[in-house]
């Protein structure tokens, strides 16, 4: 007696998944069809889930479906003036989850490092010259500086006015315009190489030694907005400053937000606090 092979017949699933997309004040969802394929290039804008994962893949750190809605004023609202105007080791970690937005690009800030009035690896040590006078204008403003005359660096203005004292933005993860961003990068990728560096952000924001000075708290431009506050974070000391005394080469003066792929190197130095 011949057995029978048993068919088994499997009913897809057709119930919606749900994805918390990061970039949102509050939790948006995204309706998935299984049955429907993705298309390899959409035309409408693409959100991204939250930068706090440890995945080592790719494909877990961005969510590529694509959301009727959109990024708007309604979800991020723009930092007061007063948030700024803190010493520069609080208002780092502070930083960190927050959004940058320019055009239509919009990065969440993942790494950052501070630099203070006394610190001897600050560009406040020269004093106020062309070059560094926004470092000593009130806190919220953009400092933007050429690093070997080639890579443009973003800093947040930290304190009151005429501290001379900063916040540097190390590195971000992509929300939205990430088209945009690989155009401006020249590096059509996903991974955290796009954004992992602080010349590599000037990069993607399109941005010049002109948005010095530049109001980051005012609406239009380039602006920092509202965002989460990581779960947890990393400390370390800061990169390439060598030339600085040693207690503040060695102070810890590095935050990144745990978890997250999007840190430049070395990661290695970086712990808990």
């Amino acid at each position: 007696m011949k057995k029978r092979k048993q068919r088994v017949k499997v009913k897809q699933s057709t119930e919606a998944t749900a994805t918390t997309v990061a970039g949102d004040q509050k939790p948006v969802t995204a309706v998935v069809n299984p049955r429907l394929k993705p298309k390899s290039k959409p035309k409408t804008q693409q959100i991204y889930k939250s930068t706090t994962c440890s995945s080592s893949s790719s494909s877990s750190i961005l969510n590529t479906n694509i959301l009727n809605k959109q990024l708007t004023t309604t979800m991020m609202t723009t930092l007061s003036p007063a948030f700024f105007r803190i010493d520069a080791l609080e208002l780092a970690p502070k930083l960190l989850g927050k959004y940058l937005r320019k055009d239509d690009v919009v990065l969440q800030i993942t790494e950052v490092e501070a630099y203070r009035s006394s610190d001897s690896a600050c560009h406040g040590r020269f004093g106020i010259t062309p070059r560094t006078a926004p470092i000593f204008g009130p806190g919220g403003h953009a400092y933007v500086y050429l690093c070997y005359g080639l890579h443009t660096m973003l800093n947040i203005v930290a304190d009151k006015e005429g501290v001379g004292a900063a916040v540097l933005i190390r590195s971000c993860a992509p929300v939205s315009g990430l088209e945009t961003i690989q155009q401006r990068r020249g590096l059509e990728t996903l991974k955290p190489v796009l954004l992992t560096g602080p010349g590599k952000i000037g990069q993607a924001l399109a941005i010049s030694t002109e948005w010095s000075n530049h109001p980051l708290f005012e609406p239009g431009g380039l602006e920092v907005l509202d965002g989460p506050e990581p779960e947890k974070i990393l400390i370390g000391p800061r990169v390439g400053i060598d030339y600085a005394l040693p207690e503040h080469v060695n102070a810890l003066w590095r935050f990144a937000i745990a978890g997250t792929l999007w840190i430049s190197a070395p990661k290695n130095t970086l712990r808990p606090p």
